[in-house]
């Protein structure tokens, strides 16, 4: 419990030092997206499958191990930045609003003043999307949540997909659409079709912010379940790489061909977290808001990473190894990106 404590006070001081620079040096909007595997209370929910998330059960999930997971993911956050936190902060796999209560109001990360929102899916074992923003920076106007009609499908229910529209410090309006897709779990082809049925609604609201906006500023992002050259994202979203030709309302897939990708799996690595805008947030002039490929990274700390015994090289250092506890932090690697004026 020492050890815990003391771990606690530095990335307590850690996160205020961080807060205090962005407070007094914001140069740049920055944005993260991290799925931070299964961030789960140790409480019943009994319209939930959260069983195996519970003290005494298959995993063994307690009061320690839920308040490690919350430092770490603090530590993450206040990893990625330099100069600054991020702005907005867009996490998958969070169980409920109590989680986020704990994470934004006592953890270390208390002290940088994010206030949040998140999704009230039908989600079978209740995880859901959550978007932290701080207040100084960026002012939401409005959320939706999108319910994915599955009645044509006849899958599970699946995650809804969040849209926040919000202003920026920068007087710039952005519509953020933040997605968390059905999983791979029955195999890639069994699932397919569900994924490319939701990134089909995604793609219906997309195009009517599209329709009903002069010049839209659209970010899509979370973890889509699927790699770049999949259907859901290069068949149905049509986001592309960014070539010399940018048209304003094209979609273009800022991930691809980064390195090393955002989850590992049997050895190899592959992208399934992306970060998609619109052509309009990629033309640099003067006075306007716009990002760049390079300043989309895939963000990979050295005590996020293990040495992968089975296949070589590194890979991310979770939380669980199959139901074997190992204290680490995610499956997933985090996405940062920043936007300039």
């Amino acid at each position: 419990m020492h050890s815990f404590l003391i771990l606690h006070r530095f990335f307590t001081f850690l996160v205020f030092t961080t807060f205090s620079l962005l407070v007094f040096s914001q140069s740049r909007f920055r944005l993260m997206e991290y799925n931070v595997e299964n961030l789960f209370d140790v409480f019943h929910d009994s319209l939930k499958a959260d069983q195996e998330f519970l003290p005494g059960t298959v995993r063994n999930w307690t009061k320690p191990r839920f308040w490690k997971k919350l430092i770490h993911i603090s530590q993450v956050i206040s990893s990625a930045a330099d100069d600054q936190l991020p702005d907005v902060i867009m996490l998958c796999e969070v169980e409920n609003d109590s989680v986020l209560l704990y994470l934004t109001r006592r953890s270390p990360l208390r002290v940088a003043g994010y206030d949040y929102y998140m999704t009230h899916s039908p989600d079978e074992r209740g995880i859901d999307i959550a978007f932290l923003y701080q207040k100084a920076t960026f002012k939401p106007l409005k959320f939706d949540e999108i319910e994915i009609d599955r009645s044509t499908i006849g899958n599970r229910p699946t995650r809804n997909i969040l849209h926040v529209e919000g202003i920026t410090q920068t007087r710039d309006t952005l519509d953020l659409f933040l997605c968390h897709f059905p999983s791979r779990s029955r195999g890639q082809s069994i699932s397919d079709p569900y994924r490319r049925h939701v990134a089909q609604v995604l793609k219906q609201h997309v195009d009517s912010v599209m329709v009903h906006k002069s010049k839209p500023r659209i970010i899509i992002t979370g973890d889509f379940n699927d790699f770049p050259d999949n259907a859901s994202l290069k068949t149905v979203l049509k986001a592309s790489k960014v070539e010399d030709e940018i048209h304003p309302l094209s979609l273009y897939n800022l991930l691809i061909g980064k390195k090393p990708g955002t989850y590992k799996y049997q050895g190899k690595w592959n992208t399934l977290d992306h970060f998609i805008v619109n052509g309009n947030l990629l033309y640099k002039k003067s006075g306007h808001f716009y990002t760049a490929p390079e300043w989309v990274k895939i963000h990979q700390p050295s005590f996020i990473l293990e040495e992968d015994l089975k296949y070589g090289g590194l890979k991310p250092f979770r939380t669980y190894n199959g139901l074997r506890y190992q204290g680490g932090y995610s499956d997933h690697l985090p996405v940062v990106a920043d936007f300039h004026w």
